[in-house]
């Protein structure tokens, strides 16, 4: 797995607001029109464009367009990148020849 810091930072950064979190719970349900998120959470429209640019950058949501409206999903893909990352960033590894370290 790749590990840059970069996009590793970029994906938790996703997870790092309450507002982003309201967000996700909201489209763990399903695809949700940027509108109907505005109305769940209480926030400017500008602001929900903010949230959403990260969201989006971060590959763990995705938006499509349809017409004037965007609407947006959790990203499958996304999603297990994040977990790979975690899981990735959070084994514990020995370097010693003996693994004494690892014996605990």
């Amino acid at each position: 797995m790749d590990l840059n810091e970069k996009k590793i930072a970029m994906v938790f950064k996703a997870f790092c607001d309450e507002n982003r979190i309201r967000i996700l719970k909201l489209l763990a349900t399903g695809e949700k029109c940027a509108c109907k998120l505005l109305e769940e959470i209480d926030i400017t429209q500008p602001t929900m464009s903010h949230h959403m640019k990260i969201l989006c950058d971060s590959g763990i949501v995705v938006g499509r367009k349809e017409g004037k409206w965007m609407h947006y999903s959790i990203s499958q893909e996304g999603s297990e990148t994040a977990v790979k990352y975690l899981k990735e960033l959070t084994i514990i590894t020995c370097l010693d020849a003996d693994k004494s370290c690892c014996e605990k």
